[in-house]
């Protein structure tokens, strides 16, 4: 829950920076001269790009939930069973073990969106974040095809 309260906050945010960073950028294009319009253009381009990629994003988690809530309803989500530091990190030698299953679960069933979903979380254990995102776009499309 602390978790997405972060993110509706940090949403929130953002969009009010993206309003004013857009104000800004009539504002430069209302002085009407060729620079300020230039430059006003280009400050408005900004705003476009940061809420894209925000709704990107939030689609993307959204549906990332949307398969670990049905996951769970299966029974399904991968259970921690992790080593950890005294410190409480995860032990390195422990997440290796683990992404070892997950990624030969997988290959034995390249089309399961489940366990495209278990690597995602064992790439994100590894602290592979690149990995665990793309692992969990394959996740979220299989399941997308498979409705």
């Amino acid at each position: 829950m602390r978790a997405k309260l972060t993110y509706a906050v940090t949403a929130a945010v953002l969009v009010f920076y993206f309003v004013l960073v857009g104000s800004r950028g009539v504002i430069l294009i209302e002085t009407g001269t060729p620079v300020t319009v230039a430059f006003g253009l280009a400050v408005l381009i900004l705003p476009v790009i940061g809420l894209w990629f925000l709704w990107k994003n939030t689609q993307f988690v959204r549906r990332a939930n949307q398969l670990a809530a049905e996951l769970d309803a299966e029974g399904g989500l991968p259970v921690d069973e992790l080593r950890r530091t005294p410190s409480g990190r995860i032990d390195r030698d422990s997440a290796d073990e683990v992404f070892a299953r997950r990624k030969a679960e997988t290959e034995a069933a390249p089309d399961d969106w489940r366990s495209w979903f278990r690597l995602a979380v064992a790439y994100q254990d590894a602290r592979d974040t690149p990995r665990a995102r793309k692992a969990m776009q394959r996740a979220i499309a299989l399941h997308r095809a498979s409705k």
